[in-house]
């Protein structure tokens, strides 16, 4: 026994060095047999360190390389103030800003007499009760923090500064107290777990709502009882008969759920552009039941809806939904076609009809799963789009009559600023309500395999996420942007983020040169100029 523990370590040795031999020798031969890659056929083993590192760059670049202010869709600062926002309510940072102010962007002008926090029109009357980290320790390895019980303010608007949504027009407007809520997202493209810990952060904050996208109205998107806007996409989930037709008994019903507020028509979505795609091995028996379609079959929505082809037709639907829910009813679209965004307007002067509300959502706007050409060339960017529409409803006599919501990487209280100073009366996040309940930007929404168990229907991933923890995330997120949007108000010397306007912001160029923004926005005067421009070259 004794001689059996003397070699016993030899033995181990040479087994480990026979079995690396072994591995090497198989693998080797291999790739130098294998005909799919020339690098490992030209190169066996050595070729096979190219494809690892490659497989894993994207993590090398967004841990290791890129800097706080690279890396897309968002960069690691971006992802960061929205973590810390939520973790900790914290905001502050020290020693000065990373933005490079080289770079082209909107500024917003400060006053040199700024509103006091009195001034402001805050309704602060009710607290909220959440959940904030503090860090005790953060060394090098271990980071010791605890979490604990805090009573905050909501920071909402006034009554009499609330956006009301169909206040001339409907049986049951929509009012809101703040000014960001949630943008389309489905069940089905997120989790059960995901939708219930938004659901309930957002009903914790209040004063906000909660898209639920194309993919039907959920148990998980009412378990919080937040303000919900239904969404209807061109595949009527959640409002379809079994031959795939509109069915005005089901979306009856759905308007006479108390928490819905509000219907939101996807004619286009940012990043997609087309109908809206769920793999079949998202469709499990659950949200084929809320989407009222066969379990385990890939879902792709129609590019457009049947129910109507023109902007007559549109509005004559949205008027018979408005008529049978008696709630607000808006469309969602992206602009790239002036042409029909002008007939659109011109078509609500005409006929007096239309929408309650229209979201614009800027074509850098995200996706569970979208073509790449798609994503990256159809549909202009929210800060282009966003003042076109806003003036053009201005120049047909329209703009009293609807709501502009905004969307588009808008995920921090100086981007939604900007925005509704642009002409937005409302803001819609989605991506940074995603990064509050966990996700780690893996890009891998398409697949169902979310490290996070935020963009999947595996209930193993799932258990990652715990919805008692994110739930006060989401809530404290949202504050946070509200309470935000105060601060700059201040600044800007007004008192409630309701008064931006164009004049309170500015563009500076890669070159100094500072300009107001009537001077670089594309407006429909302009649009006719260059009608005319290119009717006299050709």
């Amino acid at each position: 026994m004794s001689k059996l523990k003397n070699y016993l370590p030899t033995v181990l040795k040479g087994s480990a060095v026979l079995g690396t031999v072994a591995a090497a020798a198989y693998f080797y031969r291999k790739d130098d047999t294998q005909k799919q890659h020339s690098i490992l056929r030209n190169f066996p083993l050595i070729g096979r360190i190219r494809y690892m590192t490659e497989q894993i760059g994207p993590e090398l670049r967004q841990y290791l390389f890129e800097n706080n202010n690279e890396g897309t869709p968002f960069s690691r600062k971006e992802f960061e103030d929205v973590v810390k926002a939520g973790k900790y309510k914290e905001r502050l940072i020290g020693f000065g800003s990373e933005r490079d102010f080289n770079e082209a962007g909107y500024y917003i002008r400060n006053s040199m007499f700024p509103n006091l926090r009195e001034e402001l029109r805050i309704d602060n009357s009710q607290k909220i009760n959440t959940k904030v980290y503090e860090v005790d320790e953060e060394g090098l390895l271990t980071r010791k923090e605890k979490r604990e019980d805090r009573q905050i303010e909501p920071y909402f608007l006034r009554d009499e500064d609330a956006v009301i949504i169909g206040g001339e027009t409907c049986r049951n407007p929509f009012k809101l107290k703040g000014l960001v809520g949630q943008s389309a997202m489905s069940y089905g493209a997120l989790g059960e777990n995901a939708i219930t810990a938004l659901s309930r952060g957002l009903g914790l904050a209040g004063g906000t709502w909660m898209n639920t996208g194309e993919g039907g109205l959920s148990k998980y998107h009412l378990s919080g009882n937040p303000d919900i806007m239904m969404q209807i996409g061109p595949g009527l989930f959640g409002v379809r008969t079994p031959g795939g037709e509109f069915s005005w008994e089901e979306f009856k019903k759905k308007s006479e759920i108390e928490q819905v507020k509000a219907f939101e028509i996807k004619l286009a979505q940012g990043a997609k552009i087309r109908g809206g795609h769920i793999e079949g091995q998202k469709v499990t028996e659950e949200i084929a039941q809320i989407r009222l379609v066969e379990p385990g079959q890939t879902i792709n929505s129609p590019n457009r809806f049947y129910e109507f082809r023109n902007f007559n037709e549109l509005f004559e639907f949205v008027e018979r939904m408005r008529d049978v829910g008696g709630k607000p009813i808006g469309i969602k679209i992206v602009v790239g076609d002036l042409d029909a965004l002008e007939e659109m307007t011109k078509t609500m002067r005409d006929t007096g009809k239309g929408p309650d509300f229209i979201t614009v959502d800027g074509g850098e706007g995200g996706t569970g799963a979208t073509y790449q050409e798609l994503a990256d060339e159809v549909g202009l960017p929210i800060m282009s789009a966003l003042p076109l529409v806003d003036e053009m409803l201005k120049k047909y006599g329209v703009r009293n009559r609807v709501k502009l919501i905004a969307s588009g990487k808008l995920t921090s209280p100086d981007k939604v600023a900007v925005a509704l100073a642009m002409g937005a009366d409302l803001v819609n996040i989605a991506r940074g309500f995603m990064i509050s309940v966990g996700c780690i930007m893996a890009e891998i929404c398409h697949t169902n395999h979310c490290p996070a168990g935020v963009a999947t229907t595996d209930s193993k991933l799932q258990e990652g996420l715990v919805i008692e923890e994110k739930q006060y995330r989401v809530a404290n997120y949202v504050i946070s942007l509200r309470e935000g949007l105060f601060n700059l108000a201040a600044a800007a010397g007004i008192d409630t983020p309701t008064k931006f306007e164009r004049k309170h912001i500015v563009h500076k160029d890669e070159w100094g040169r500072v300009s107001p923004v009537r001077d670089i926005t594309l407006t429909p005067e302009k649009v006719e100029k260059l009608r005319n421009k290119e009717k006299v070259e050709k």
